[in-house]
């Protein structure tokens, strides 16, 4: 009897997690190198009691696998700011945490006043060189070429690493544009082009995350009114058969 309001609660259940993570979309649709996260479900069948009839009855659950990150780029915008950097390609830039390397798309760096170039939470860029990108008070010129080996009036100053991993999905958001690659390890990036004094735009699509938002909104009062609707049919069901004892 209960079945129906037990399909339509794993719904509800899968629904509120979707509705989190549109918001979450929403709330970074400005923020720099974001990728939008979208929702994994699939249809989880089992057996009924009535299994060896010749119709035998299956009832379809909602399974909430998880989530996925929206992997294509977001649009580029210049800045003309000379540390401000976009990738072009299937490439993240490798920054130093506490707890060791992390990676991001979030090119928009500054210098710190030990002249690292660090993002906004202060984690240096890393160069190939495995040792933080760092310029000298008196470099103004700074030029970098799309393949990131950084220049200044003095020379070369190094080249910056640029990683790419088997399954990018794998890696773990920890806050401030970082991923975690886990246990994955980082391979060179081949196919990629550094574009200095631009960075890479969120690729979330507003438009689409609000229409998004209100197709949740809806299948979840749906939901719901179909669990209070059951609800109420069995409370007349009993009260029937109660009245026949």
């Amino acid at each position: 009897m209960e079945n129906t309001s037990y399909i339509a609660l794993s719904r509800q259940t899968a629904l509120w997690r979707e509705l989190d993570m549109v918001s979450n979309n929403l709330a970074n649709m400005n923020t720099t190198g974001y990728q939008s996260e979208q929702p994994m479900f699939s249809e989880y069948l089992i057996q009924t009691r009535d299994s060896d009839f010749r119709l035998p009855e299956k009832l379809a659950f909602t399974q909430d696998q998880g989530s996925y990150r929206d992997l294509r780029p977001g649009a580029l915008e210049h800045t003309g700011n000379p540390l401000d950097l976009a990738i072009e390609g299937d490439a993240y830039f490798e920054v130093q945490d506490q707890v060791g390397p992390m990676y991001t798309r979030a090119g928009r760096f500054t210098l710190n006043p030990d002249g690292q170039v660090v993002t906004a939470e202060g984690l240096p860029l890393m160069t190939e060189g495995g040792t933080p990108l760092i310029l000298a008070p008196n470099e103004t010129e700074i030029s970098i070429g799309s393949d990131g080996t950084v220049s200044t009036e003095n020379g070369q100053v190094g080249k910056i690493r640029l990683a790419t991993f088997d399954d990018p999905n794998k890696m773990e958001r920890v806050g401030g544009g970082l991923l975690d690659p886990g246990d994955m390890q980082p391979q060179a990036a081949t196919e990629f082009r550094v574009q200095q004094g631009m960075i890479e735009k969120s690729n979330v699509n507003p438009i689409v995350e609000m229409t998004h938002m209100i197709q949740v909104q809806r299948a979840y009062e749906a939901s719901n009114n179909l669990i209070e609707t059951e609800y109420d049919r069995q409370g007349k069901a009993y009260g029937v058969l109660a009245g026949t004892n």
